[in-house]
Order: C-alpha cells, then structure tokens, then sequence
C-alpha cells in the first residue's frame, strides 16, 4: 500500500499557523505520510482525496476565520469519516491555565458551535512580533496584550509557541494516520 495522503489546511494571518504546520510536515512524512499544505481558501484541495486531515486555525481579533468553521460543514461526514484533528494558534495559551483544549476559550467557543468533534485537538501559543502587523492589527493586538497582561512594547517579538508539544500532536497524529485501517 502507498503513502497515506494527508491533507493540511490552515488559517492564520502572520504566517505562525503556516511555519506550525510546516515544524509538523516532516514528523508526518517521517511516518510515511505525503503531505499536502495548503491555506484555507477556495483553492484549497477537495479533501475527499485524502486520507487524513488536519486543520489549523489561527485567532484574529478574538475570532476563527468564518472559513474555518464553513470548511468543517461543508466537510463534516468526510471529518468524521477519516483521520482528522484540529489546532488553534492562539496568544492566550501563553497562559499556563490556557494552553489546553480544555482551558482556553478559542478552542471551547468553536468546539460548542462546530457539528465536528475532533478526537484530537491541542492549542499552541503564538507570536507577538508588533513590527509584522498592520497598524490597526498592532493597536488592537497591543490593547489585548494590555488587558492580559502581555508584552505592549511595540519592538516586542517573541514566540509563546511549545514546540515540543507541537511534535508530540504531530506524532501523535502520525501514528493515527499510520494505523488507520491497518
């Protein structure tokens, strides 16, 4: 039998959603796996060709892109169907009591609205890089910082990300994808 076919869709803004998936590209092929990135977006590959998928989403002035959630309806069946899981990206799981599934309200608020219940979803923290956004971006992000008590100087750039805990989901995912219909 031939490499299973994973298909890995994100949703960010800044590009920290993309470089998550593409620290996690390797641990899959390592596993034998070919996988496909690609932004979510009507260009986005028909994932009924695939045999996994993997959806990463990044948070935006306090929300999901609305394509985040159309996706997992338009592919619902398929989600259930397949080896599938989900990651948000997100600054407030720079909080030890926000960096689990569980805890941080990003994840719980689409999880409580989404037809799909993932059987495997995490949460990493993103970047502050103040230089990188647009200015409005920069305000409205500093604002949230401020009231979080997070990093407001605006030459701030830093990763909150567990890189770590990003190769384990990675792994974890793997060894579903691997097993699946074995």
């Amino acid at each position: 039998m031939g490499a299973k076919k994973v298909l890995v869709v994100y949703s960010g803004v800044y590009g920290h959603t993309l470089k998550i998936c593409e620290t996690m590209q390797p641990v899959l092929e390592s596993r034998g796996a070919a996988v496909t990135l690609a932004a979510l977006s009507e260009e986005a590959p028909d994932p009924s060709g695939f045999d996994a998928i993997l959806i990463g989403a990044a948070i935006r002035n306090g929300k999901h892109n609305p394509a985040v959630l159309d996706f997992i309806e338009r592919h619902r069946a398929l989600l259930e169907e397949k080896v599938s899981a989900f990651f948000s990206v997100n600054l407030v799981a720079r909080k030890p009591d926000k960096n689990t599934p569980e805890t941080n309200p990003y994840v719980r608020a689409i999880l409580k609205i989404s037809p799909w219940q993932p059987r495997q979803v995490a949460v990493f923290g993103g970047r502050v890089d103040y230089h990188r956004y647009r200015p409005f971006d920069r305000w409205v992000i500093r604002f949230i910082m401020w009231m979080n008590k997070g990093p407001t100087d605006l030459d701030t750039q830093v990763e909150f990300t567990d890189w770590d805990a990003v190769a384990r989901f990675a792994e974890e995912f793997a060894v579903r994808v691997q097993e699946a219909d074995s």
